[in-house]
Order: C-alpha cells, then structure tokens, then sequence
C-alpha cells in the first residue's frame, strides 16, 4: 500500500488551496481518508477520544447493510428463475442477459443461479444510485469548503434497499438526487437534516412515480409477469402466499432489503454489539406495532376489513417493518436524541406503521411514511423528555 500512499501525497498539492484542481479537494479528501486513517486526529487531555468514529460507524452500517441485500438478491433472482419457468423462457432477456448467460442458468434450485440473477439487478441500480447521489454530494462540499462524508455510502445503500428490482435506472439516480438535496444538503448537510436522506428519496419516488414502485407488476424481476407481495394480497383478503417461514427466512416478492427477517436480524446483531443503534428504538417499534395491531384485533371486524385478522407476528415478517426498525428509525441524526425519548420515537413509529396498513385500504405498506412521520416529531419528543426531566430536578431542589 506503500506506493498508493505515496501517490496520494504527490497529487495533494494539486487539490489544495491555490492548486489547479482546489475545487475537488472534498472528493480527494473523501477518497484518502476512506482508504487511510486521516492525519489530524484531537490530541490533548481535554478531549475525549474514542475509535468509535463517523468514519467507523459509517462503514460499519454499510458493510452490516450488504447482508440483506445479498439474501435480497437471491430472493429477487429466486422468484424471477420461478417466474421464467412458469412462463417457459430460457432467458432473461434484455441487456442483463448479455452477462447473466455467459455467467449461470436460470434454475430457480440452484442458489448461484439465483443469487446472480438477483446481483444483475443490484448491482447496476447500486452503482447508478451511488455515482448519481455522490456527483450532488461533492457539488455541495465543494461550494461549501467542507468534506464528503461516509454518511452518504449509508444512504446510498439503504435507498437501493428499499427500491423494487427493475425500477428504471434513471428513475432510481433521481430519486437519490432528490433525497441528498432535498432531504438532506439543503438543511446544512450531514447532522443538520431532520428527515432520514434515503426515505426521503423513496418517498419521492412513491408519490412522483407510483405506478413503478407499487402494484402487482413491479416486484418480480420479469416484464409482463405480475405477483403481489404478501401484504399487497392480505389487504385484499386473499392468502398470503407464502408460509411464516418463507417470510422470515426471505423466500417472497419485495424489495431488496426488506425480504429475509432473519438476515436482517444478523445486521441488527452486528449493530446493536457495535453499539451503533439504538436498542430502544427497535423496542419501540415492535412494541407500538404489537400493541397496536393487538388493540385493533380486539375492537375491529375481519369481515369490514381483512388487515384486522393478520396477526403480529405476520405483520413483523412481512413488507419493510423489520428493515425500516433496524436500519432506518435507528438513524442517529433524524431519530430522537435522548434514551426515553428513542423509546417514546420507536413506539410512535410502530403505532403508525400498524395504523397505516390496517386501517387506511390506499397503502398495504406503512413503515416508510411511518418512519418520517416519526422523524418530524423526534425533535418535539425529546422537547418534552428534557423538559419533564427539568421539572423533576427543580421538584428534587425544591424539596431537599
């Protein structure tokens, strides 16, 4: 690695102040210090230090992040092999099959067929969304002299997550540029924003372009071929479609991320040893949707709705619950700051998550406006917790 340090320091000069190429220093920086340990680090008894830094916890959410996305591949390329069987073609078809032919073949029994049919999808939309969001991210540390943080390999990761296998390329790169601008330069950057980037995008998306992030025909990876997932068909009160182990292992139609329970589970394991995420919050959120989905299974009627019939542990397997507790309520900048009040937060999110797909008949999925909702109320919620704690401290002086 000796002569890459070597070369790094050689162009340096040119990226500084005054150099030929001073207006791309952020993209230098950014490159050098994810490669190397930066060279100023505190020093001095007056800091406290620890290696837990942004770089690390960054690195350690988007390396935890691939483990659902690669169970979320071979789910994706599972239920497309199973769908060009039914429909009796030996190909995919289109430019992805130039590569996937020469690589595998489409039997939805072999593991490697599946997971490489899967990874040609994943792996162009990851790169499109990570080159699309990363130019607007540089644009904006550049015009405002400071550096490009790891935050955005986070966003970029978890916005790819959350996207149906074949979503137009060009569809995905605007969703991202939305979310890094709107959702989180325009507030100042990395730490000022008060919605979660990556949501923010999906939710753009949702809204701007629904015929290709919902419905029937977006989440098999096969033109003309339609299925819906689990919760699409529970809401209208068909049978799931799947066994309550088919959706915690991962075995069913969804986005990338959201398909295998249990894999995301091994990423939260990752998260919550690392101290990285909030424990809290993930208690929150499944005890505000338990809680909500048993009140509204004791005072609701299955024959008026059928949402009223699913019972919480189907609802904790399936759709985006588990991966929207794990990986994006726990954002450390746009969830809620104290201990109680990340409770209080994961609780909210957990309430409306259930409330969204029970009650309201427009959306079998919740937990992506669920999570922002609970985002604009975070700041408001430990309001509330540091003025409660202020009340019983002047109580405690006041009696002593």
């Amino acid at each position: 690695m000796k002569p890459l340090r070597r070369f790094l320091d050689g162009i340096e000069p040119n990226f500084r102040k005054g150099g030929k190429l001073a207006a791309l220093y952020p993209v230098y920086e950014a490159i050098d210090t994810a490669l190397y340990t930066p060279g100023h680090v505190t020093g001095g008894a007056s800091h406290v230090r620890d290696g837990l830094d942004l770089k690390r916890i960054m690195m350690t959410v988007w390396l935890a992040a691939f483990i659902p996305a690669f169970a979320g591949a071979y789910a994706v390329g599972h239920q497309a092999n199973l769908a060009l069987a039914e429909l009796g073609q030996a190909s995919m078809g289109g430019w992805r099959a130039f590569f996937v032919d020469a690589l595998t073949q489409y039997d939805p029994t072999s593991v490697w067929d599946c997971v490489v049919h899967g990874l040609a999808y994943f792996i162009p939309l990851y790169i499109t969304v990570f080159l699309a969001g990363i130019v607007f991210e540089a644009w904006f540390a550049s015009k405002r002299g400071h550096e490009i943080n790891e935050g955005f390999f986070v966003t970029s990761i978890l916005f790819t997550l959350t996207l149906p296998a074949g979503i137009p390329l060009w569809m995905a790169a605007m969703g991202i540029v939305f979310g890094v601008v709107v959702g989180k330069e325009v507030f100042g950057g990395t730490g000022k924003n008060f919605l979660n980037p990556a949501l923010t995008g999906r939710a753009f998306l949702y809204f701007a372009y629904p015929a290709s992030m919902s419905g029937d025909a977006v989440w098999i990876a096969v033109d003309g071929f339609t299925r819906a997932t689990p919760l699409g068909q529970a809401k209208i009160g068909e049978a799931y479609g799947v066994t309550l182990q088919q959706a915690f292992l991962g075995d069913m139609p969804g986005s990338f991320g959201e398909t295998s329970v249990v894999a995301i589970l091994i990423a939260a394991t990752i998260l919550l040893i690392t101290r990285i995420a909030s424990w809290r919050v993930m208690a929150g959120c499944v005890i505000g949707l338990v809680g909500t989905v048993w009140l509204l299974q004791s005072v609701g009627s299955v024959e008026s709705n059928p949402m009223f019939g699913m019972p919480w542990y189907w609802h904790l397997c399936l759709g985006g619950f588990a991966f929207g507790a794990v990986f994006m309520a726990t954002d450390p900048v746009s969830a809620a700051m104290t201990d109680t009040g990340r409770l209080v937060y994961g609780i909210l999110i957990g309430f409306m998550c259930a409330i969204i797909r029970v009650v309201n008949p427009a959306f079998p999925e919740g937990m992506m406006l669920a999570i922002l909702f609970g985002n604009m109320f975070a700041p408001s919620i430990d309001y509330m917790v540091m003025r409660a704690n202020i009340k019983r401290r002047q109580a405690r002086v006041q009696l002593s």
